[in-house]
């Protein structure tokens, strides 16, 4: 790069446009829309669409919901003729919709034009020359006049052409070629040489469209040079005024908006912004930014998949993993901050309320999309996006600080493996950790019991060592039974200190699923002298006494293993004499 490039390259002018107003507009409906994915974005592609793949593309537009579209350059192609005749001899061409091909200033070009459009119901023809002073000077070697003249020639010969072809409803469109690049007073002069030529109506209006053939300079000027034309055009209620932007610059979107807001009523571009070098106005993006915006675009993509899907099959160009609205990545979050804030919004949002979700500017659901892809966890997520997603595919709404306990689990195992976790493996990694029996303690049964004050005894069996033991405990419910029925256990079987004390810390459960048949699910959080800080056990069972009771058993032997694992029938028998409750007789089943 040169140190001083300012020896290479002059900024763009600004426009002088006092009073511009388009910077207090706002864009209140959607312009009328035209797709050139079969025309200028076709001839972007390096294997060009043929004639299968173009009438794919053709019904992909229709189904979207465009009523004008630019289906070739026949005078360019043989492809392109056959394939504009091809639509027209088998009447695919639906009667609401408008075709349109474009062909630059010269004659024998013309005549090609109209030759492919024969039998048309209705067509726009569009119209081009370049304008601008490199173009005029290297290119075609003309000056003012003679551009003008070239232009002028061409629009004549429309009239005539169109005459001898009176079974067809014509629209006349007129583009000044490198636009954002020609003097605007010049750009002026031409196009209402055309307008002169054509004589366009109110009832049946001419376009004028100010392509950015080249993004040269930022979407601020690019809308004064729409307003200023929207001001000094002649015959302004008879013209349909349209922009062509690029996005050489990546302002594509911004100019078109910025455009629409000086007085464009039209917009040309292609699906995902497909075209020459970077590419066209992105139309999905352009449309769906209005959507976001309480604006129905006119344009259905509520499917949005199945549209990439095809575009994709038919250009042969990949769209990237970050495109707006469509990318295999844009609904999805990694960083745990975010992870946590869409987390707490889906919780609060409602069906029939705005749309208040952060980080997500769009519900999926509106475009087709689900919420799969919304939190993906790698070692840049947090506990938000692991809960997230259990609580989404598996129906499990953990506690906070099993949240932040659990994710530290998942952050181990992802730094050793440096790989992203999806949510089948979080799940698993779950169930290995909180849900899968170990060696120590299981459940096999259990039986309440109440006294007439209501203070309840559980008497819960148990295995261990590969024996079957009967543990007895008096509380004011079964959990708090449970943990005093357990501590004795506790104190013998795992060789803790005689003071060593179970305690219940925090409990939640609830229903994993609507209906009576519904699994319940149960989080413990127990405390003791024989656990560091706290630690928490999780238990599913059809039954939440009995689902709370594993949720229990399975925190106790995450904490600690049995201090003897092959005890002997002596030290059995001594265990079972030791759990022996003492006096039930005032205890009633329950």
């Amino acid at each position: 790069m040169l140190k001083n490039p300012a020896n290479k390259y002059r900024p763009f002018a600004p426009i002088n446009l006092p009073n511009r107003t388009w910077v207090n507009q706002i864009i209140s409906h959607p312009p009328t829309w035209l797709s050139t994915d079969l025309r200028d974005g076709n001839q972007a592609l390096i294997e060009p669409m043929n004639i299968e793949r173009k009438l794919r593309m053709f019904n992909l537009l229709i189904n979207i919901g465009f009523k004008e579209i630019e289906v070739g350059f026949p005078s360019a192609s043989q492809t392109d003729f056959d394939f504009v005749r091809y639509l027209i001899e088998q009447q695919l061409i639906p009667d609401d919709v408008k075709i349109q091909v474009l062909t630059p200033a010269r004659k024998e070009l013309i005549y090609r034009s109209f030759e492919a459009l024969q039998g048309a119901k209705q067509a726009i023809v569009h119209l081009y020359n370049a304008t601008s002073p490199v173009f005029r000077r290297t290119v075609l070697g003309l000056d003012r006049q003679g551009t003008i003249n070239l232009a002028a020639s061409a629009a004549t010969l429309f009239n005539q052409l169109a005459a001898t072809q009176p079974e067809t409803n014509w629209q006349f469109q007129y583009s000044p070629e490198t636009f954002t690049a020609t003097e605007l007073e010049f750009a002026k002069i031409i196009c209402d040489r055309i307008l002169d030529i054509w004589e366009p109506t109110p009832e049946n209006k001419a376009i004028i469209n100010l392509p950015a053939t080249v993004e040269v300079s930022t979407p601020n000027i690019f809308a004064d040079q729409v307003e200023w034309m929207h001001r000094h055009l002649n015959r302004r209620d008879s013209i349909i005024l349209c922009v062509h932007p690029h996005n050489d610059r990546g302002c594509g979107i911004a100019a078109a908006e910025l455009a629409q807001m000086a007085g464009a009523e039209r917009v040309e571009g292609c699906l995902f912004g497909n075209g020459e070098r970077t590419g066209n106005v992105d139309l999905v993006t352009l449309a769906l930014n209005l959507y976001t915006q309480g604006i129905h675009p006119g344009l259905d993509f509520s499917n949005i998949n199945e549209i990439a899907q095809i575009v994709e099959d038919c250009t042969q160009l990949p769209i990237p993993s970050r495109h707006p609205y469509v990318g295999d990545l844009v609904f999805t979050a990694f960083s745990g901050s975010h992870q946590d804030a869409i987390k707490k919004g889906f919780a609060v949002q409602k069906p029939d309320t705005f749309w208040e979700v952060p980080y997500l500017p769009l519900d999926p659901a509106d475009v087709g999309r689900t919420y799969e892809s919304i939190v993906r966890v790698n070692s840049q997520s947090g506990k938000g996006g692991i809960a997230f997603l259990l609580e989404r595919d598996y129906n499990l709404t953990l506690p906070r600080r099993l949240q932040i306990e659990f994710s530290q689990i998942v952050q181990k195992f992802m730094d050793a493996s440096g790989k992203e976790l999806s949510s089948r493996e979080i799940w698993e990694l779950f169930e290995q950790e909180y849900l899968q029996p170990r060696k120590s303690l299981k459940y096999v049964s259990h039986q309440l019991y109440i006294a007439e004050d209501g203070t309840q005894m559980l008497s819960a069996k148990l295995q261990i060592s590969n024996e079957y033991i009967t543990v007895h405990g008096k509380g004011n419910g079964p959990i708090d039974a449970f943990a005093i029925a357990l501590n004795s256990l506790l104190n013998f079987a795992f060789d803790l200190p005689l003071d060593s004390k179970l305690q219940i810390h925090h409990y939640e459960e609830h229903s994993r699923h609507l209906g009576s048949n519904s699994d319940a699910i149960a989080y413990v959080e127990i405390a003791g002298t024989f656990v560091t800080g706290t630690l928490h056990g999780v238990g599913i069972n059809s039954n939440i006494v009995t689902a709370s009771l594993i949720a229990i058993i399975n925190a106790v032997n995450r904490s600690v293993e049995p201090a003897n694992t092959g005890f002997n029938r002596k030290q059995i028998n001594q265990l079972k004499q030791f759990m022996h409750p003492e006096n039930y007789q005032n205890f009633t089943p329950m």
